[in-house]
């Protein structure tokens, strides 16, 4: 993860700079708790990761990501045997946060050109579900976690005193 806005790392603990989100998908039970369709999220996480490496299995850093995953997670091992190859698409994430509930979110996978398999991924609600309500509750969450996490300063340009 090179990046990620407040809203996304109160979605997740997991959506922040510096974390591997498929090593966190198998080896961080959060992710799974929050995950209602992690089985399938899973299994379609090591077939896009086949997709990308395609031949370039030398890598220093995959070899090291499957050989560490290999070791410690058992549905890794089993889902990297099957050689299944998944091309990064639009889906929907199922999940159940613990303090909004239930969220059908849309995740939409944007290549960026130019870079090296960088992808930028957005997640959003339909407009006027459920979800979108529990997505701006979310969102006033992270708001005020923000806040208590950088108070403005009094004396900044620009901000109400």
């Amino acid at each position: 993860m090179l990046a990620a806005n407040q809203l996304a790392q109160t979605l997740s603990p997991n959506m922040r700079t510096g974390v591997n989100r498929l090593a966190a998908a198998f080896l961080d039970p959060r992710d799974r708790e929050l995950h209602d369709d992690w089985e399938q999220a899973t299994a379609a996480a090591v077939g896009q990761l086949r997709a990308v490496m395609g031949t370039e299995t030398t890598d220093p850093r995959m070899v090291t990501l499957v050989g560490e995953l290999s070791l410690k997670s058992e549905r890794f091992r089993r889902l990297w045997e099957r050689q299944d190859i998944v091309r990064r698409t639009s889906s929907q994430a199922r999940l159940h946060h613990p303090e909004v509930g239930d969220l059908e979110l849309y995740r939409e996978k944007l290549i960026v050109a130019g870079t090296d398999n960088q992808v930028l991924v957005i997640y959003h609600a339909e407009p006027g579900t459920p979800s979108a309500q529990a997505l701006a509750l979310l969102g006033s969450i992270a708001v005020s976690a923000e806040r208590t996490a950088n108070p403005a300063q009094p004396d900044e340009p620009g901000l109400p005193r």
